[in-house]
């Protein structure tokens, strides 16, 4: 996972999970192999990027109830 710039030209999109104005708002887009994630009210702050083996292990735990 590395972080990178909110600049890049990206097709982001919300996740289904962000409700409205609440403050737990993220951002993904799909960039060939990768996944980056940002917070969409501080996209200035950039993203993270995960690699796909990254990217499954963390939404498995998402939806596992392993994060909070």
């Amino acid at each position: 996972m590395s972080s990178t710039s909110s600049s890049d030209a990206r097709s982001w999109f919300k996740s289904s999970h962000s409700g409205g104005n609440t403050t737990e708002c993220v951002e993904a887009a799909h960039l060939g192999e990768a996944t980056a994630i940002r917070d969409s009210k501080a996209t200035e702050e950039g993203s993270l990027l995960f690699l796909p083996g990254a990217w499954r292990s963390f939404v498995s735990a998402l939806q596992d109830g392993r994060l909070r």
